[in-house]
């Protein structure tokens, strides 16, 4: 076993994995691990090759300003090496970003500059856009500019494509993969061009963007709409990108994206971001069209660590229209957390208020039902325990009984819901009871988001 001396030396030589258990036809198909990267992604490969090609052509400088524009693992891979490197870096990222992502490109000390993600590039907020602004108006900063850096097919062309090839004992018929800045396709369609000609390319393509309708009507719309998948998918086409190569898309939706992303952990134990769970949907696609047996390789782009408040969130997904319940007609189709299922987070009387408090604070949640058993006999919500606590902290350990609500206004289950606004109104929660049964909590976003899922 090998002592390595930086972080830096665990970029690449990431592992191949052959699945077992998923329906794949008549193919064999096969799972590059770039999430056993260092910074969980296959974009420490470009951050790497774009940092350490910037410094060779003596374009930046020890302790230099880095800014890139960043709507995936791109920024992560770039934070890896400008710590391990000594370099300042600022990151503009869209807003759809997953929590984890910004937490962890925070901890490692890159500076993260929050933008709109429902703007197309020309817009003055358009997170690339707004990068190379930053980086112009920033005294000797230099603009990485993922989406025009020749380092970055590169990366791809060096490292990830001979790896594969080897892995694969030289027998690749397809290869799936995703498009961001467009550096994994160029670089690897680039490579295999010279050493395996026959290797089909297929993108894989969230719906919404642009780019499978390109590849498979040779259309490029100047409209694109949203979608929730990081990392891949695009609005215009980057200037490194080449398209030759490929003869075939798969658009897939937010959906499938998510839920094959789930069904790859609990099939193959793979736990995979959202990209990943596109691309194996698009790769399943192709492999279950095909009639004669073929060796498949796609990529799992990234760690789906940083994405367990989202997608391997149920009620996340709830939320967003991803799971599916059995509707019931009633009130019961806007409750997230209903208590029947032991999902609504609760308190007792006789608890302690620094415990509802750290349950609140656990669990994002501003009120809590207070059961004694299986009846609900009060409700404790945020501005209660201020006004309890706030002349003398150590109220904190007064039992729960002391400052909640006990005269409750509840709605029957049947009720309508027009009946929620005059609740709302009063600044309270639903209450929802069948007959003596305390069904569950509604808030104001809990019919918003509602409302969302009806309108599609």
């Amino acid at each position: 076993m090998t002592i390595h001396h930086s972080v830096l030396e665990l970029i690449g030589r990431t592992p191949m994995l052959k699945t077992q258990r998923l329906d794949t036809g008549a193919c064999e198909l096969f799972l590059k691990l770039e999430s056993a990267n260092p910074g969980g992604s296959i974009k420490d490969r470009i951050g790497l090759s774009m940092i350490e090609g910037a410094e060779k052509a003596g374009k930046i400088q020890p302790g230099a300003t880095l800014v890139e524009g960043t709507a995936g693992n791109t920024g992560l891979g770039l934070a890896l090496v400008a710590q391990a490197k000594g370099y300042r870096l600022i990151l503009v990222v869209p807003d759809k970003m997953s929590r984890e992502k910004i937490f962890n490109l925070k901890a490692m000390g890159a500076e993260v500059v929050l933008t709109r993600s429902d703007v197309a590039k020309g817009h003055p907020e358009y997170y690339q856009d707004l990068a190379e602004r930053i980086a112009a108006q920033t005294p000797g900063a230099y603009f990485i500019n993922q989406f025009g850096n020749p380092d970055n097919p590169l990366a791809h062309e060096t490292s990830t494509g001979p790896e594969i090839l080897e892995q694969m004992d030289g027998k690749v018929d397809a290869i799936v993969f995703g498009c961001g800045s467009s550096g994994t396709m160029t670089g690897l369609s680039r490579y295999f061009a010279r050493v395996s000609p026959q290797t089909e390319f297929v993108l894989a393509d969230p719906v919404g963007s642009i780019l499978a309708q390109y590849i498979n009507e040779g259309t490029l719309s100047t409209k694109s709409a949203s979608w929730m998948v990081e990392g891949i998918g695009e609005d215009f086409l980057p200037s490194i990108s080449d398209f030759s190569r490929v003869k075939k898309a798969y658009a897939i939706s937010d959906k499938e994206s998510f839920l094959t992303a789930r069904e790859l952990l609990g099939k193959e134990g793979v736990l995979g971001g959202s990209s990943t769970g596109t691309l194996l949907a698009a790769a399943l696609k192709y492999c279950r069209e095909q009639t004669a047996p073929r060796r498949v390789v796609t990529l799992v782009c990234d760690t789906g660590n940083k994405y367990l408040s989202k997608m391997y969130n149920d009620y996340w997904m709830l939320d967003n229209g991803f799971l599916d319940r059995q509707p019931t007609g009633d009130l019961r189709d806007l409750i997230l957390r209903p208590y029947a299922h032991r999902d609504t987070v609760v308190v007792g009387p006789n608890e302690l208020l620094i415990t509802a408090y750290n349950r609140m604070k656990l669990y994002d949640v501003s009120q809590l039902p207070v059961m004694d058993g299986d009846r609900i006999v009060g409700i404790l919500d945020e501005s209660d325990l201020l006004l309890h606590v706030h002349t003398d902290e150590s109220k904190f350990k007064d039992k729960v009984s002391t400052a909640m609500v006990e005269k409750l206004q509840v709605l029957d289950v049947k009720s309508s819901i027009e009946s929620l606004m005059p609740v709302f109104d009063a600044g309270h929660v639903a209450i929802v009871m069948d007959g003596a049964k305390f069904v569950g909590l509604i808030t104001r976003i809990d019919l918003l988001n509602y409302l969302r899922r009806r309108a599609g």
